[in-house]
């Protein structure tokens, strides 16, 4: 299982994102954010509260978050 290990916080909604086996990526999280949930999220210091949560994949207080395993092939496909 892929797990989140750091985030760096890059503005313009990119996240640096390392995985646990020492892979990292820069993903722009612009395009998932829209209406619903994410909503918030296009507020750059609401989404500055980006965090690693219990299952390795990344949060918001809102709980809009991405599972580590889709952020991993997300970002190899990139």
């Amino acid at each position: 299982m892929n797990e989140v290990s750091k985030i760096e916080l890059l503005g313009e909604y990119r996240i640096k994102v390392s995985f646990k086996d020492g892979y990292s990526k820069d993903i722009d999280f612009l395009p998932f954010i829209g209406g619903g949930i994410s909503e918030k999220l296009k507020n750059p210091e609401y989404f500055s509260k980006a965090e690693i949560e219990s299952g390795g994949g990344i949060t918001w207080p809102n709980g809009f978050d991405f599972c580590p395993n889709f952020l991993k092939q997300y970002a190899e496909d990139l």
